[in-house]
């Protein structure tokens, strides 16, 4: 169901991360049951299922490997990588999307893959704009959509397009392969992984990987909030902020991912 069909309903509504579906929370929650990762994740579930040994932890641990054998085996082949996150309720219409669009096809052209989360919306326009800048037979436009409640259908501009089971695998594979992420205007996903690079990059589990973030008027409140409230509590130091590099220029976003990823998984290495 989308956005605009249910935007005047009544209803107490829930948006789909990754999608721009939208139900009621009764709906959703109902659904969310028949995911992996609700199985996983909720250990309370009926007897029958739990008796089955296709449906035990030991049995999914199983499945949670093939999971990570199988996109490790495709992504491996992938090359230098960007990933690009926004929401996917932004329309082909907004500005967010054009410049989505526009800053893959300049990235994608300059040499790096493009991966997104395989949805509409941002992740859309940046496959999009990989798939602009690909000359003939080359796969840069990667999606790795997510199984959600409400089935959410790959955008048609991947050339490559996997799906998972499990966000936790679906995360590893957007770090392991990118060099760097920019962020677009999103909601809860796309903060998910905005601040999921920073931790990862402030404890130096991935090391000179930039984090661009797209869009002053709309991230320049939470950047305040951090510098006001987080900085000034000392929950993170001033310079930790210097991890997050804000504009509003296409052209400095491909600017800056070259020269902060000069020493890994550059795509000069393609030559």
């Amino acid at each position: 169901m989308s956005q605009e069909q249910n935007i005047d309903s009544g209803e107490d509504l829930q948006a789909m991360p990754n999608s721009d579906i939208v139900a009621s929370k009764a709906e959703v929650k109902e659904a969310a049951k028949h995911t992996d990762d609700f199985a996983l994740l909720n250990p309370g579930r009926p007897t029958a299922l739990q008796e089955h040994f296709t449906e035990s932890d030991t049995w999914r641990v199983l499945r949670i490997q093939s999971e990570f054998v199988h996109s490790f085996e495709l992504m491996s082949k992938v090359g230098p990588s960007v990933a690009i996150f926004g929401s996917a309720r932004l329309p082909e219409t907004s500005p967010y999307y054009i410049t989505a669009r526009e800053v893959a096809r300049r990235l994608a052209k300059s040499g790096w893959a493009i991966i997104t989360g395989g949805g509409p919306g941002i992740m859309e326009a940046a496959n999009r704009g990989a798939r602009d800048a690909r000359e003939k037979h080359e796969k840069m436009s990667i999606g790795l959509n997510i199984e959600l409640p409400f089935e959410q259908s790959m955008n048609p501009y991947c050339d490559i397009g996997i799906n998972f089971r499990y966000f936790f695998c679906r995360k590893v594979n957007f770090v392991k392969y990118a060099s760097a992420f920019v962020i677009f205007p999103g909601g809860f996903g796309t903060l998910d992984e905005f601040f999921e690079a920073l931790t990862l990059v402030q404890t130096h589990k991935i090391q000179d990987f930039p984090v661009v973030v797209f869009g002053s008027d709309y991230w320049k409140g939470l950047i305040d909030w951090m510098r006001a409230t987080l900085v000034a509590n000392g929950t993170i130091l001033a310079s930790d902020l210097d991890l997050i590099y804000l504009t509003d220029d296409p052209n400095e976003v491909v600017e800056y991912i070259f020269e902060h990823t000069r020493s890994v998984r550059h795509p000069e290495e393609r030559r």
